[in-house]
């Protein structure tokens, strides 16, 4: 079967789940029996989101060969078995930087460099070059922004004409777009979704699909419309409809028969599509009665997508243990020596994720002393590691003034510093430890029995790593270093035995946690939530209900 393309285009405003339906589709396309594969492009200059704030952008999603990519990469793998890559992510910044080398090197043989054809002709490059890797049947492309963007322009152009490239009938054009519900008028209104329509149409892309993100579900009047007017079928008009649990959309685009449409359009092969699985997904993550309360203590707290990874694989935990998360956003720069603490007795464990920067440092640094002499379950990734490491030195280890080097220069016990191979560094972006690295897991730790094997392989995104010369003074006072690099050179997890649940790890477990299979530290972590819960009456906990957001 020759290769398959689904574009997936957005109108009228952003944030309408182009990346949710284009997982989705992934999803249901996959279980019935066919190899996807997914990509973003991204309309912005920035080569990677490496370098740009949380705040702008949410989270930087790190692929196994270290690519630093947008979020909704991490949606494309959590929703199916496909492996993202650098090949999976494409910005406008990576196609001018590539355009204007080859330019450099005399490529394109004296002739005027312009959008159409050396830019659009480059897209249509990566995307086949995603096609032609061999490893998919169908290959779904999200294109980023909306529809009237002109930073998108290029993008939309480019895969206007891909068809002549591939043939029709080997692409499917599926839009997502708004239907607002006016209260006043007490009515949906279809005209955002119809001039959305006409935009594309003006661009010369006419959509096979449309996928309609609305509050409430539609009739078949509205749906007659939508498709008189945007020249579809009313059966190729489908409702994606706000939902309680983001797992669910793609059982409610099956009942709607979007499968059958893409098989009929494309002209596939799927005798059944089986989302038994994700049928029981859905039941325990709405169903489950116990709570288990976590707090996760960072500096982006206030932009959800800052820490897209870390909820979504809580709550896969959550679904293991068969219990529902009270998750619990505390502001580490709140965090001072006194009662702000109070907040943390309402919890069952504390996480503390990755981040770059001194801001907060401290309030993380209090929190985890908390966690530590108050036997509340802890979990640091990445920099929540590097700062259970500085809050030992100092307050077991008496290294007064120990502390990263990142955040003190001139600290006179740098229990945390620079990489070796991070020295002669002088660019940021795409230059960190980035990317799949092996880890060795001592027989016996904590860690070694959540995983049940001896050697793991994870994501990695930092700069820094625990000092090798204050290992020795760190594990004297009772610290497992329970995971290290092959050959023992780097510190990749560390935890306390005397303690009912307490892990650091250099990397991020995150991105490689699965709804159907949760990373087996997060899955642990919520069990020992779990088991605080139980053990300690709710009454304890009064008093303490303020959330320092």
């Amino acid at each position: 079967m020759s290769t398959r393309y689904i574009f997936v285009t957005g109108g009228v405003v952003s944030s309408l789940g182009k990346g949710i339906t284009t997982a989705s589709m992934g999803c249901l396309l996959e279980a019935g029996g066919l190899r996807v594969t997914m990509m973003k492009c991204d309309p912005y200059i920035n080569v990677d989101p490496g370098t740009m704030s949380p705040f702008q952008h949410g989270e930087v999603y790190v692929t196994i060969d270290g690519a630093e990519t947008d979020l909704d990469l991490g949606h494309y793998e959590r929703f199916t078995a496909s492996t993202m890559s650098r090949l999976n992510n494409v910005t406008t910044g990576q196609i001018y930087k590539s355009v204007i080398d080859k330019e450099r090197r005399g490529d394109y043989l004296g002739a005027t460099v312009q959008v159409v054809p050396h830019i659009t002709d480059e897209i249509k490059n990566r995307i086949l070059a995603l096609g032609r890797s061999g490893s998919a049947d169908i290959v779904i492309v999200e294109i980023g922004g909306t529809v009237g963007d002109i930073e998108s322009l290029p993008f939309l152009e480019a895969i206007r004409q891909f068809v002549f490239d591939v043939g029709r009938e080997n692409t499917l054009f599926v839009h997502v777009t708004l239907l607002p519900y006016i209260g006043g008028a007490h009515e949906l209104k279809t005209k955002p979704t119809q001039h959305s329509v006409r935009a594309l149409r003006e661009i010369g892309i006419q959509p096979d699909l449309l996928i309609c993100r609305t509050p409430t579900r539609f009739g078949e009047d509205a749906q007659r419309k939508i498709a008189m007017f945007c020249n579809v079928a009313p059966s190729e008009v489908f409702q994606a409809i706000d939902v309680d649990e983001v797992h669910k959309i793609p059982l409610v685009l099956r009942d709607q028969g979007i499968v059958e449409t893409l098989v009929r359009k494309l002209n596939l092969e799927v005798l059944h599509t089986d989302m038994s699985g994700w049928e029981d997904l859905c039941r325990r993550l709405t169903e489950s009665t116990e709570t288990v309360s976590i707090g996760v203590a960072g500096k982006y707290i206030n932009h959800h997508d800052a820490y897209k990874s870390i909820y979504e694989a809580l709550r896969h935990a959550a679904a293991a243990n068969e219990v529902k998360i009270d998750l619990v956003k505390i502001d580490t720069e709140a965090l001072g020596d006194g009662e702000e603490l109070s907040v943390l007795r309402r919890l069952d464990g504390l996480l503390i994720p990755g981040g770059f920067g001194s801001r907060g440092v401290e309030g993380k640094i209090r929190a985890i002393q908390y966690a530590r002499t108050h036997g509340l379950p802890f979990f640091g990734i990445c920099l929540g590691l590097q700062c259970a490491v500085i809050e030992f030195a100092r307050n077991v280890c008496g290294l007064e003034d120990a502390n990263s080097t990142e955040f003190d220069e001139e600290t006179p016990h740098p229990v945390i510093d620079l990489l070796a191979t991070q020295r002669t560094v002088t660019n940021l972006g795409g230059t960190m430890r980035l990317g799949g690295y092996d880890c060795a897991l001592l027989e016996g730790s904590r860690a070694q029995r959540a995983y049940g094997v001896r050697d793991v392989r994870e994501r990695h995104r930092h700069r820094y790593e625990l000092n090798n010369r204050y290992r020795p003074r760190l594990e004297e006072h009772g610290l497992v270093c329970s995971g290290t690099a092959p050959d023992g050179s780097l510190v990749e997890i560390c935890e306390l035995r005397d303690h009912p649940w307490f892990v650091g790890c250099q990397f991020h477990p995150e991105f490689q946690s699965r709804p159907l299979s949760p990373h087996p530290l997060f899955r642990e972590f919520v069990a020992a939530g779990r088991r605080r819960r139980r053990s300690i009456p709710g009454g304890e906990r009064e008093g303490a209900r303020k959330s320092l957001v």
